[in-house]
């Protein structure tokens, strides 16, 4: 083998693994002197004081910070964790809550019709839900999700919560449209019930932005009729079955004829919230003219 000869210029480097044996053969024999000779109790002991201690003292903070920095890290994780289970709680209790809200609702809306019921005890009906509606924030129109294979017929009544809601306009098996009393071509004949004064009933989208309908055709010489008096569908209703609460008088106004009045309605019925209505099974004159 020819000796490797080292160039000049070239910087002398010691393998690694060459270093690494020198490095464990020291250790090695420090450990067999320390524990076999006092070698280490003199000025060595001192200087193992001055660099090595300290160099203890180092290596021990450095661990010490570490195991605190993955303390905190594992108080971390376990904080988020116990944070995401309680937002899943959270929700769940939302959805919970909104539920029971929902129910509270449907509760509250069943016990108004059956009041209703009771209070029309003397039509037979069914209830329906409503499933659709026109555009806009009233239900002046609206499917249900009863048909004629329930019964229903054109022109037969429908209310919710305090009175009057409309009438079915169209049917099919299981499904009927019903345009409501506040629609701008609806008209119901109504009678003042504290007078028995006849009227005619309009919807009015434009009014009932405020609330109201309109009224015209009222005959009333004597002034019998006041702000506050019940509106009620009357006898001579073609479409429409008698008695059954419409609203309240709002206000009056004397015609430039000098012989009618008319004036504002606010409807017995809230027709910016509603979910389930009845239908009277009943047709007026057994089908109305």
């Amino acid at each position: 083998m020819s000796p490797i000869i080292k160039r000049r210029g070239e910087e002398f480097t010691l393998p690694s693994k060459y270093l690494l044996f020198i490095l464990t053969i020291v250790c090695t024999a420090l450990i067999v002197i320390t524990f076999n000779t006092n070698l280490f109790t003199g000025p060595l002991n001192s200087f193992a004081g001055v660099f090595v201690v300290p160099f203890q003292k180092g290596i021990t903070s450095v661990s010490t910070s570490i195991k605190e920095t993955t303390d905190k890290l594992s108080s971390i994780t376990k904080l988020l964790e116990e944070n995401e289970k309680l937002k899943e709680q959270v929700d769940e209790l939302t959805i919970a809550n909104t539920n029971l809200e929902q129910e509270k609702y449907e509760l509250t809306e069943l016990r108004t019709l059956y009041e209703l019921d009771a209070q029309y005890e003397e039509y037979k009906k069914t209830g329906a839900r409503i499933i659709a509606k026109d555009a806009g924030n009233w239900y002046y129109s609206f499917v249900i999700d009863k048909g004629s294979d329930d019964g229903i017929q054109v022109d037969m009544n429908v209310i919710a919560g305090g009175g009057l809601v409309g009438r079915v306009i169209d049917v099919g098996p299981d499904w009927a449209k019903v345009q409501s009393i506040i629609a701008d071509n609806s008209s119901v004949s109504g009678m003042v019930l504290s007078s028995s004064d006849n009227l005619i009933v309009s919807g009015d989208l434009e009014k009932y932005r405020n609330g109201y309908i309109s009224f015209s055709k009222l005959v009333d010489d004597v002034d019998r009729v006041k702000i506050g008096d019940k509106i009620v569908t009357s006898n001579i209703s073609d479409k429409y079955l008698p008695g059954i609460l419409i609203g309240y008088i709002s206000t009056i106004d004397d015609d430039s004829n000098n012989l009618t009045k008319s004036g504002t309605i606010t409807p017995a019925v809230d027709f910016e919230h509603m979910n389930e209505v009845l239908v009277l099974l009943e047709l007026k004159n057994n089908g109305g003219k």
